[in-house]
């Protein structure tokens, strides 16, 4: 959503009070509640990690706190940096009989933009021998790119019939299969999506995008598994030391921008009306329980079956690549979780199970062991959780712990941005950067290699640094460490 104002313009100009930092242990501490704070502030971070915070980032986290019906604290993972309103990052539940609310804003614009991990069946010698033809026989077959378009457009009923049944529909469209199902969160569908909800502008932006990657930092990545850190949870996800992963970062496109940038302006418009007075108009928000609320989750719900739904056409896309190169070639799923959603949940707050609705903004879900959402397979030892790296840097699958109940099962996404991609643009040279990465052997395939500036490892935070702090706060553990191959972006 582009907004011309100023950060000075867009909150109030009285001097905002220090904030003071309690440490209550090695990787988590603690803002207590100051000015309009109904709950505490809580920081999962190393001294390593919370260098990389900025005043700007915990102040959004602050005004979170600040919102009708938060529960227990508003949360700031590992990776988080300054976002629109919501840190990204940032983690919160609201009750909705407690006057909850749910904010455009802390779902993000890219809604349910995740990451989905594929077993391919390749070997390291296959990459090796043939690691730039694969490179430009995906970047040939995936569309990549702003504006691009994808070769499967679709007419408004089939549009609103994949807003209903996301992957579930692809898999039942020929794209996929039942088991691709069982490893996507959600089963691959979203229940309650209503495209009703959703605007003719939203579904337009959309009409030809299935099956295509975008910009930014979205992305296709061949990987090598390089460390497994937990044999148990490697088995149970049906991991390997040296297996080769196809990695798929993208989300829903310029449909889940258009529904926020709706639902933002309606619930600006709409906040006198509820009663809410808010630290940043930025955090536009609406009762849960109210129309506008219920109409936003519909909405918001067929954004996340669009992601998944476009997440299993890429793996088709991608499947029928690699197969053509390679007969033993297969891609199994290992998991696919999304970011940017809100989620009804029930949770244990001091005992008791409540009905929440959790944002999870730049987050990313991590259901502990035996949790009863998880399949089968991984119930056992955690729902995976895949972490994304940098150009040119590893890559963690985790899994969930029963200590991650503190955050409502949540965990990082990424590495997190360290630079804005406007200074990375400014500072940072692309074709020396992508010189360097084929000198190393990470075949990098681009329509625009002017943005691979935006996405270089000194623009993020240190993976294994984040992913350390994930790990001493006790969100989630390592079950794998990936290296990069081939990587294919817009």
């Amino acid at each position: 959503m582009k907004n011309n104002k100023t950060r000075k313009d867009r909150h109030n100009s009285t001097p905002a009070p220090p904030l003071h930092l309690v440490r209550e242990s090695d990787a988590v501490w603690r803002i207590d509640p100051q000015g309009d704070m109904r709950v505490p502030c809580r920081l999962f971070a190393t001294d390593a990690v919370r260098a990389t915070l900025d005043a700007t980032t915990l102040r959004q986290a602050c005004n979170v706190a600040a919102l009708p019906g938060i529960v227990t604290a508003s949360m700031v993972m590992p990776d988080a940096h300054s976002g629109y309103g919501f840190p990204i990052g940032g983690v919160a539940a609201f009750d909705p009989e407690a006057g909850g609310v749910v904010s455009a804003g802390g779902v993000g614009f890219d809604i349910a933009c995740g990451v989905r991990s594929l077993v391919t069946g390749l070997t390291p010698d296959d990459v090796r021998s043939r690691g730039r033809e694969i490179a430009d026989a995906l970047f040939a077959a995936i569309p990549c790119g702003v504006g691009t378009g994808g070769a499967m457009p679709l007419t408004p009923g089939k549009l609103d019939d994949m807003l209903r049944g996301g992957a579930v529909w692809a898999v039942e469209s020929g794209y996929g299969t039942a088991a691709d199902l069982d490893r996507t969160e959600e089963g691959g569908r979203m229940r309650g999506a209503d495209p009703a909800h959703v605007s003719a502008e939203a579904k337009k932006r959309f009409a030809d995008q299935l099956g295509t990657l975008g910009s930014g930092n979205h992305y296709m990545e061949v990987q090598r598994v390089t460390h497994i850190h937990d044999a148990e949870a490697a088995r149970a996800f049906g991991l390997a030391q040296d297996d080769i992963l196809l990695s798929i970062h993208c989300g829903s496109r310029g449909l889940g921008h258009q529904i926020g940038t709706d639902y933002l302006a309606r619930m600006t418009e709409a906040a006198p009306r509820f009663g809410l007075h808010l630290p940043d108009r930025e955090l536009a928000c609406a009762p849960i329980l109210s129309e506008l609320g219920q109409q936003y989750l519909a909405a918001m719900r067929a954004g996340i079956n669009c992601a998944l739904a476009n997440r299993q056409v890429l793996t088709h896309l991608a499947r029928t690549v690699l197969h053509s190169l390679f007969s033993h070639a297969r891609l199994r799923m290992v998991y696919d979780v999304s970011h940017n959603t809100c989620k009804e949940e029930t949770h244990m707050v001091q005992g008791v199970a409540r009905r929440l609705f959790v944002h999870r903004k730049g987050a990313t879900r991590a259901f502990g062991p035996g949790h009863e959402a998880l399949g089968a397979f991984c119930r056992a030892v955690g729902q995976p959780v895949l972490v994304g790296g940098s150009m040119g840097t590893p890559s963690y699958i985790l899994a969930g712990c029963e200590s991650g109940a503190q955050s409502f099962y949540s965990a990082n996404h990424g590495a997190g941005r360290a630079m804005s991609r406007t200074a990375a643009r400014r500072d940072i040279a692309a074709k020396a950067m992508l010189a360097a990465l084929d000198r190393s052997g990470i075949h990098i395939r681009t329509k625009d290699p002017r943005s691979i500036a935006e996405e270089a490892p000194q623009a993020y935070k240190d993976v294994d640094t984040v992913v350390h702090a994930t790990e001493a706060a006790g969100l989630a553990r390592r079950v794998a460490r990936t290296e990069p191959l081939i990587c294919i972006k817009g």
